[in-house]
């Protein structure tokens, strides 16, 4: 992997030693919420200067086998020696709540919400590979909702990049002009061929494999003050689910890109739709009784 210098901004990128430590992190941002709370010690590898220009660089991050079980019960995937292509995020979650609870960053992690996420997996990756990870964040942008940002994400073996992800999150407030995230096809008149019921404790499970405990995931009582009347399902769980509908039929390398449309309120019954054409896989996650579209999405195949 390069020295941690980024070819963007020119900034030299923090190296950790190891990972950032999730409870230290969890109450940097409960202080975030706070006026002020962000200069108090609360520790994380962000204290003494921003960590935005530059990012955060771990090496040698290597999967637990108990969690990787654990993920791949809650999220659908067969259990196996080859990493889920959206695993890597979850390894590098915690980079990523470092970085936004740095006191530099311009608002609290609190009730962002998760609008479009795409991961290019170069090759497959192997469970027992040890990766160097990589996170940066994108300047902001406005969004007609807000205002949008987005975290960008690189793994590495032996210095070769094998996987990679951007992942764009909105601050809800005043909108601007502008800036919207990338286009996703609308799956809609997708045929439908599963029906999946998710239960109300989905998201506090899936915290438990991710360690992403935002409270608009946990419970009605947690979700509302951030304006959702029950606590909705994670965008990258979902995301997840639906790319385990589809293992055994992929290719090696591809990409697959999602846009998250309508937040996926629990306990729900949902439906799942797919359809191959010109190569590419278009799917999508719809409600069952209503037929609102939750999420949009595309695979397509790249070259290993």
């Amino acid at each position: 992997m390069s020295r941690g210098r980024s070819s963007s901004t020119g900034e030299e990128a923090r190296r950790l030693r190891s990972t950032p430590n999730m409870a230290l992190l969890l109450m940097r941002v409960g202080a975030s919420a706070l006026p002020g709370a962000s200069r108090l010690p609360l520790g994380g590898p962000a204290r003494g200067g921003s960590a935005l220009a530059g990012g955060l660089v771990l090496e040698e991050v290597a999967p637990r086998r108990e969690r990787l079980t654990a993920y791949a019960r809650v999220c659908g995937f067969r259990l196996g020696d080859r990493l889920p292509a959206t695993y890597p995020h979850v390894l590098a979650f915690p980079l990523q709540l470092a970085l936004m609870s740095d006191p530099s960053f311009p608002f609290s992690p609190l009730g962002l919400v998760h609008i479009h996420n795409r991961i290019t997996q170069h090759r497959p990756l192997a469970a027992s590979e040890r990766l160097a990870l990589r996170v940066r964040c994108s300047g902001l942008a406005p969004h007609p909702r807000g205002t949008q940002f987005a975290l960008l994400t690189e793994a590495r073996v032996a210095g070769e990049l094998v996987w990679e992800e951007v992942s764009t999150h909105l601050r809800r407030g005043r909108g601007g002009e502008g800036g919207a995230a990338p286009a996703v096809p609308s799956s809609a008149a997708l045929p439908m061929v599963a029906c999946w019921r998710l239960p109300g404790e989905l998201g506090r499970r899936y915290a438990a494999v991710s360690g992403d405990w935002n409270p608009i995931h946990l419970h009605p009582l947690s979700a509302r003050p951030f304006g959702f009347p029950r606590a909705i399902a994670h965008g990258m769980w979902t995301k997840a689910r639906c790319l385990a509908a589809l293992e055994g039929r992929l290719p090696d390398a591809f990409t697959i890109e999602v846009a998250f449309r309508r937040p996926l309120a629990l306990p729900a019954t949902v439906h799942f739709a797919e359809a191959l054409g010109d190569g590419a896989v278009s799917f999508g996650v719809r409600d069952a009784r209503v037929g609102t579209v939750h999420l949009d999405g595309t695979i397509t195949p790249g070259r290993s």
